[in-house]
């Protein structure tokens, strides 16, 4: 146990013990297909099934006449557990999914280590964790931390009000590089037909990089690039007109002369096939070490920010809004503020 994370167990009041949640004459046996709960009455076992909660009745039915007192308490791992199972969880978009997973498993080190009773976490054990993480990346992790929280008081299985409400997050200062066209054109230069591909993509459609590499031919119709976007599951149709329109024929004609396996993938490498996230990682760093450009001054997501910095200046907020795929209009200002610098007039 960290020193810090003793801090928090300490002030809920937890000794360090096996199954502290289950009561008096309850085990729980973990197996392949999960965790089973049994009555143990010193002479034989009772199944009391998998789900906690039922398990607990039965047991309760089961005790005598201070069963009620000896009730367990829900700890947080049932609540998270319960709500990876939950419909509000499965309605998520894969990417959000796949994030709060793992977000989840560095909530289990603190709040799992012993088991913490979910009506025993206050507010300040939530700043706790702030202070022990220290990364800014807590701020998601404290955003699964309350989609675990508000399943729960849906589910009854709590009354109090998300103690990660009103607290001060660990907040970054944000990256706020603008990549003008001489920097762009510098690394494009050195870029093989591929990650070129995959520039104009992802600069003229203004999608995020796994996004952009997703576009397939399947994907054009009526006239537009028609964008599912895997992190929000927003639907965005972006008109093929102008330079984008040159770069999809561009693809196709060098796709129809590329002998071989042919992928639907617009983004493909030299024989045809869809290129992977990790291999344009790799030829877009090639590039800008070719180039002479120091990798973070420019980072392959950067292209996202150009779009939306440029389309915002030279159409307006609710076009870069709409490009982008935001919610609000206030979303993509923090998204472009400080990018460019707002291009004013002088005194006179």
């Amino acid at each position: 146990m960290t020193t810090s994370n003793r801090g928090v167990l300490e002030s809920l009041g937890r000794k360090r013990t096996t199954n502290l949640n289950l009561p008096l004459h309850m085990k729980a046996r973990k197996r392949s297909s999960g965790t089973y709960f049994y009555y143990f009455n010193g002479r034989k076992e009772l199944p009391l099934g998998k789900d906690y909660v039922a398990a607990v009745a039965k047991w309760a039915e089961l005790e005598s006449g201070n069963a009620k007192a000896l009730v367990p308490k829900i700890t947080f791992r049932f609540i998270a557990e319960k709500y990876f199972q939950s419909e509000s969880y499965k309605a998520k978009a894969p990417r959000t999914q796949k994030d709060y997973l793992r977000d989840v498993a560095k909530l289990y080190e603190y709040f799992d280590n012993p088991p913490a009773p979910v009506d025993e976490i206050e507010p300040h054990h939530i700043a706790l964790y702030r202070d022990w993480r220290k990364s800014t990346h807590s701020t998601q992790e404290l955003g699964c931390f309350s989609a675990i929280w508000a399943n729960a008081k849906e589910k009854g299985y709590t009354k109090l009000p998300n103690p990660a409400s009103g607290i001060k997050r660990n907040r970054g200062a944000g990256r706020d590089v603008y990549v003008d066209d001489e920097l762009f054109n510098r690394v494009y230069e050195k870029a093989d037909q591929p990650t070129r591909d995959a520039m104009d993509l992802a600069w003229l459609a203004g999608q995020r990089p796994g996004d952009s590499l997703r576009f397939k031919e399947t994907d054009i119709r009526e006239g537009a690039l028609w964008v599912h976007q895997g992190k929000t599951s927003a639907r965005v149709r972006i008109e093929i007109t102008g330079r984008l329109a040159e770069v999809i024929e561009r693809i196709k004609a060098r796709k129809a002369a590329t002998p071989g396996i042919r992928s639907l993938a617009l983004v493909v490498n030299e024989r045809g096939l869809a290129l992977s996230a990790s291999a344009l990682d790799n030829r877009f760093e090639a590039a800008r070490r070719a180039a002479g450009v120091e990798l973070n001054s420019f980072q392959f997501r950067d292209l996202r920010a150009k779009a939306a910095t440029e389309t915002e200046e030279q159409i307006g907020m609710e076009a870069a809004q709409n490009l982008l795929g935001h919610k609000s209009s206030g979303m993509t200002a923090h998204y472009v503020r400080n990018r460019k610098g707002k291009l004013v007039k002088p005194t006179r």
